[in-house]
C-alpha cells in the first residue's frame, strides 16, 4: 500500500533524526492555530529530541567580606646602650677581697671538727637543707626582701638568698631590683654592665615569649640565675607599681624561685611586693634601733590577714664582730610576734661590701644562709 510505505518512510527518516542529512524541501508552516497545535507524527512516536534547556546567565559572585586590618602591634622601645655598673676609675680602688673568717679562726674549727662528732651532725644537717631547697614548685615562687631603713643589709640578704637557690636548685632563679634609685644588687652579684630594665621590660614581655627570649633583656649569673635591674644607676629612677605587677605575673611562669631586692618600707613598690609575695624576709641591723623599729614594724603585721605575719622572716645582720646587743635575747623578742628570726653572724668579707664570692665567706656564715633560704622556701610553699 503506497501510503502506509510512506509512512514507513517517515518514520524511519524520523527514527534516523539528526544523523541523517537534512531534508531538501523544508516543512511548510501551519495554516491554521487547529494546525500547529496538531502533534506531528514523530510526537506521537514519542521519538522526537527535546531541546537542549536554555543556559541560563551565571550569577555574579558573592563579594568577599571586606577584611578589617589588625590594628599596628606596639613598636618596642629600641635597645638602650650598656652602661658600666662601676666605673673604671673607682674599680681600681677597690683592694683584694679578704675571707671571712682569719686564717686561725679556719683551723681552729677544722681541728675541732676532726677530733669531735660535729661533723656528722653537720653534713646531716645540710643534706636536710638541701632536701627541702630542692622541693619541686608547681608555680613560680616569689620571696621580697625589704627594710626599715638603709644600711640594714638587705641587698646583701637578696644575694645571699639568690645565690643559694641557683646552687641547689635545677629550674631557673630570678633576681629582680625593685629599688631603682639607691638599689646596689647589681654590684653585690658582680655583674659588669647593665642594658634592660624592670620598666624596659614591662612594655616588652608577651604570654607568647619563651624562656630564651626572656632571657636575652636580663644579665645572666652563674648557676642558672639572672639579673632583671631596676635602673642603670640613674639618681631620681623611679619604677611604678604598675610597671612592677606587669613584669612580675608575666616572668613568673618562666622562674622556679623570684627573689625582690625592694624599697625600704613603706614605699608604695615595697608594700605590693609583699603584699604580691609568698614570702617575706625583713633585714634588720643588729643594733638596739634597728630591733626596736623592726619590732614596731612586726607589731603592725599582727594586725593584717595571718598569712602576713606568718609568712615573714627576720634576718638579723651582725655588722661588726662585737655587736652593741644581746642578739639571741634580741632575737627570741622579735619571735615573741609570730615572725621566724634569723642572724646572721659577722663576716668579713660581707662587711667589706662589694661583689660577693660565696667561696671566700665564712663557714658559719654559709650554714646561716642555707637555712635562711630553707625556711624561706618552705614559707612560700605553703601559700599557693
Amino acid at each position: 500500500m503506497p501510503n502506509g510505505d510512506n509512512w514507513q518512510s517517515d518514520v524511519l527518516r524520523d527514527l534516523r533524526g539528526a544523523s541523517g542529512p537534512p531534508s531538501s524541501v523544508p516543512p511548510a508552516p501551519p495554516t491554521s492555530p487547529s494546525a500547529a497545535q496538531e502533534p506531528s507524527a514523530a510526537q506521537a512516536s514519542g521519538t522526537e529530541r527535546i531541546p537542549a534547556p536554555t543556559q541560563q546567565p551565571a550569577p555574579a559572585p558573592t563579594p568577599a567580606p571586606r577584611q578589617i586590618p589588625a590594628p599596628p602591634r606596639p613598636r618596642r622601645p629600641s635597645a638602650p646602650d650598656s652602661r658600666a655598673v662601676v666605673d673604671n676609675v673607682l674599680s681600681g680602688t677597690a683592694r683584694r677581697p679578704q675571707r671571712g673568717e682569719p686564717v686561725g679562726v679556719r683551723i681552729t674549727r677544722a681541728v675541732r671538727r676532726i677530733v669531735s662528732s660535729s661533723a656528722a651532725r653537720e653534713v646531716a644537717e645540710l643534706t636536710r637543707t638541701a632536701e627541702a631547697l630542692q622541693q619541686p614548685v608547681t608555680t613560680g615562687r616569689q620571696i621580697a626582701v625589704t627594710s626599715i631603713r638603709g644600711g640594714a643589709g638587705k641587698t646583701t640578704v637578696a644575694a645571699l638568698l639568690g645565690t643559694a637557690y641557683a646552687h641547689y636548685r635545677q629550674d631557673p632563679v630570678l633576681l629582680v631590683e625593685a629599688d631603682p634609685a639607691l638599689g646596689s644588687l647589681p654590684l653585690r652579684l658582680g655583674a659588669e654592665t647593665l642594658r634592660w630594665t624592670t620598666a624596659d621590660l614591662a612594655d616588652i614581655v608577651e604570654p607568647q615569649m619563651s624562656l630564651l627570649d626572656v632571657t636575652g633583656y636580663l644579665v645572666q649569673l652563674p648557676e642558672n640565675a639572672w639579673l632583671l635591674p631596676g635602673s642603670q644607676g640613674q639618681i631620681g629612677a623611679m619604677l611604678d607599681t604598675t610597671a612592677y605587677e606587669r613584669v612580675m605575673v608575666a616572668l613568673r611562669r618562666y622562674f622556679g624561685v623570684s627573689v625582690v631586692d625592694c624599697e625600704t618600707l613603706p614605699a608604695e613598690v615595697a608594700r605590693v611586693a609583699l603584699s604580691a609575695s609568698q614570702a617575706r624576709v625583713l633585714a634588720a641591723p643588729a643594733t638596739l634601733d634597728g630591733v626596736t623599729s623592726t619590732y614596731a614594724v612586726l607589731q603592725w603585721m599582727q594586725g593584717l590577714p595571718r598569712h602576713m605575719i606568718d609568712g615573714t622572716v627576720v634576718v638579723l645582720s651582725t655588722m661588726v664582730a662585737r655587736p652593741g646587743i644581746d642578739v639571741a635575747a634580741a632575737a627570741e623578742k622579735l619571735r615573741s610576734t609570730g615572725a621566724g628570726v634569723h642572724v646572721l653572724p659577722y663576716d668579713r668579707h660581707l662587711a667589706a661590701g662589694g661583689v660577693l664570692r660565696t667561696e671566700l665567706l665564712a663557714r658559719p656564715t654559709r650554714l646561716a644562709a642555707a637555712r635562711l633560704a630553707a625556711e624561706v622556701f618552705q614559707l612560700s610553699q605553703k601559700r599557693r
